[in-house]
């Protein structure tokens, strides 16, 4: 009889979050999670393409408010030990950050479809990689400088501001103790011998300036280290199951 082998080991850790507010520091202690908001001051200052960023705390239900095109929803998790799709990851559930997006002229940070409008009409809670609508949203609206071609680096921008952010968020998450996780998951990367071969195929956008996706970064989700498959000239990559479910894919659309 020959035996399954593993390949990969994948623990992630979920703190859940029953509480979000401004402070005049970031920190995650007890489910109250508290976020300086003055931090985002220093990227405006560093980012010449960026007239202002606004940040606002939606709580749950509070749904009814105009946003800007929505760029993306971004969990808040990082490596603990280990690199994407192995080791140990630390993730927040009860709270998620939604990047949005507009230049000074009011041209909205979309390419072929804007989705600014009220919140609750645009956007479809409970569905993998959305919020529910008990769940609090960190809603960070980034305006750029208007007058500029409409190209990659604007919404590259914007999107590498908020990964900024969330490296904050990150640091702290990662120096919180396992043990005090609300809910812990192990997932394996298994060969079965003599067993059937399954494999998924996805097809993602790789296109024009909003329709890009970045993958493998250093952190779940994140953007740092990672490869942009419009820059890889959208060639086929291999994934684990495990490297997915660790966020390898980071869809900027």
């Amino acid at each position: 009889m020959v035996l399954d082998r593993e390949l990969r080991r994948l623990v992630i850790k979920s703190f859940h979050i029953n509480k979000v507010e401004f402070n005049s520091q970031n920190s995650i202690k007890n489910g109250y999670l508290t976020v300086d908001k003055s931090v985002l001051n220093q990227f405006v200052e560093v980012e010449e393409l960026i007239e202002k960023i606004e940040i606002d705390i939606i709580e749950p239900g509070q749904h009814n408010k105009f946003v800007n095109s929505i760029m993306d929803i971004i969990p808040i998790s990082t490596k603990v030990l280990g690199e994407i799709g192995e080791g140990v990851t630390h993730t927040l559930t009860g709270v998620y950050v939604m990047l949005t997006g507009i230049d000074s002229e009011g041209k909205q940070m979309a390419e072929f479809g804007s989705s600014e409008g009220i919140l609750e009409e645009q956007m479809v809670f409970g569905k993998a990689g959305t919020p529910s609508k008990e769940d609090y949203i960190i809603h960070i609206d980034v305006i750029l400088k208007g007058g500029l071609p409409f190209e990659r680096k604007l919404p590259l921008t914007a999107h590498k501001v908020c990964d900024k952010f969330i490296q904050n968020l990150r640091n702290i998450l990662k120096e919180i103790d396992g043990r005090e996780s609300s809910e812990s998951y192990e997932y394996y990367d298994k060969i079965k011998p003599g067993k059937k071969k399954v494999v998924i195929v996805k097809q993602i956008a790789g296109q024009g300036a909003m329709s890009d996706n970045n993958i493998l970064s250093e952190e779940p989700s994140g953007l740092v280290g990672g490869k942009s498959i419009i820059d890889m000239e959208n060639i086929p990559i291999i994934l684990s199951p495990n490297e997915y479910r660790d966020g390898a894919l980071r869809a900027m659309t």
